[in-house]
C-alpha cells in the first residue's frame, strides 16, 4: 500500500496512493467518471432546504446533495450536484495548506477541514511523506493573506505502507482562522449506503487544473473498516484526485455536516476511477491523538 504523496507536487504530475488491501491497478480502467471534488463548509443561499439523507444500511441512489452548499454552511440543500463542482471560498472551511521546505520552496499542497479556531485537520502523509522535509506550512483560506502555522504534528501511528496506520495530522496557528469550524463525527460510526461529501482543492479528472481551486462532490459510502471508510467513484459519485488529500469525508448527523474521514488514499493511479480511501476519524487512538492536540476540537 501506497499513499498520496502529499498532494500536488510541483513537478505536475499527480500522485496517487494504494489503499490498504485495493486490487492491481488496471490500466484499462478509465470510463465516465466524476470530477475530483471537495470544498469548504456551506454557502448559505444555494439550492432549497431539504432533510438530510438519514443513513441506511443498503446502497442508495446517486446523491443529489448541495455539496457545495454543505462545505460552506448551507447544512442540508439540494441542488442536483452528482460529480463535483467549482465552490465559492469566502466561507469555506476547508482550507489549502501549501508545505514549503526551511528554505521557502514548494513541496507540494494538501488539502485541510477547519476543526477549532487555530486548528486545522489534514492527513498525516501531507506532513511527511514529501521529497524533503516539511518545515513551514501556510494556510490559504481561500482569499487574503497565507497564515503560516506555528506548529504541526502527524500521528505517531502513521507508519506509511500499513494497512492500520493511521494518516491523520493536525495543523496549528497562532490567530484564528475566521471560518466556522466543522465538528467530528464521534457519536456513531459510517453506514454502507450512506450519503457522504468530500471536499478539496485537488486536480479534476483528468489530472489537470491548479490545486488553487476548491470542488465539492456528494457520494456514497460503499465500506466501513476498521481503520478507514472507503467510497467508490462513478458517474455519479464524485472522488479524489491529486491534492485532495488531507481533504473531509462529511456525514449528516441530526441536520449537521460533521467530519468522519480524512482523504487518505486511492486504489488506482487514475483520477476518473477506483476506490477512495479516508481515515477513519473514530478510531480511538485517532480520537485520541486529535484532542490531545485540539481539546477545543468542535464534536458531534
Amino acid at each position: 500500500m501506497r499513499f498520496h504523496e502529499a498532494v500536488g507536487r510541483t513537478d505536475g504530475r499527480p500522485r496517487r496512493a494504494r489503499p490498504p488491501g485495493a486490487p492491481p491497478v488496471s490500466p484499462a480502467a478509465l470510463g465516465l467518471v466524476v470530477p475530483v471534488l471537495l470544498a469548504g463548509l456551506v454557502c448559505g443561499s444555494c439550492g432549497s432546504k431539504s432533510t438530510p439523507t438519514s443513513p441506511t444500511s443498503s446502497a442508495t441512489s446517486p446523491p443529489t446533495l448541495n455539496a457545495c452548499g454543505i462545505i460552506n454552511g448551507t447544512t442540508s440543500q439540494m441542488l442536483g450536484i452528482l460529480n463535483g463542482s467549482t465552490c465559492p471560498t469566502a466561507n469555506t472551511s476547508v482550507v489549502l495548506l501549501n508545505l514549503r521546505t526551511s528554505d521557502d520552496r514548494s513541496i507540494g499542497q494538501c488539502s485541510g477541514t477547519i476543526i477549532a479556531p487555530r486548528a486545522v485537520l489534514t492527513a498525516a502523509h501531507c506532513l511527511v511523506d514529501t521529497a524533503a522535509p516539511v518545515a513551514v506550512v501556510k494556510v490559504y483560506l481561500g482569499s487574503g493573506a497565507q497564515i503560516v502555522a506555528t506548529s504541526f504534528q502527524a500521528s505517531p501511528l502513521y507508519t506509511g505502507n500499513n494497512t492500520s496506520s493511521l494518516d491523520v495530522g493536525v495543523v496549528l496557528t497562532g490567530e484564528d482562522l475566521a471560518r466556522p469550524a466543522i465538528p467530528l463525527l464521534l457519536s456513531r460510526d459510517a453506514v454502507t449506503g450512506e450519503q457522504a461529501v468530500i471536499a478539496g482543492w485537488g486536480q479534476d479528472r483528468t489530472g489537470q487544473g491548479s490545486n488553487g481551486t476548491l470542488r465539492a462532490g456528494a457520494t456514497t459510502i460503499s465500506a466501513v473498516g476498521t481503520y478507514y471508510l472507503q467510497t467508490r467513484i462513478s458517474s455519479s459519485a464524485a472522488g479524489v484526485c491529486s491534492g485532495d488529500s488531507g481533504g473531509p469525508l462529511l456525514l449528516s448527523e441530526g441536520g449537521v455536516w460533521a467530519l468522519a474521514g480524512v482523504t487518505s488514499a486511492t486504489s488506482t493511479d487514475a483520477c476518473s476511477s477506483g476506490t477512495d480511501y479516508y481515515a477513519r476519524l473514530r478510531d480511538a487512538d485517532a480520537v485520541s491523538f486529535i484532542l490531545g492536540l485540539v481539546p477545543d476540537a468542535s464534536q458531534k
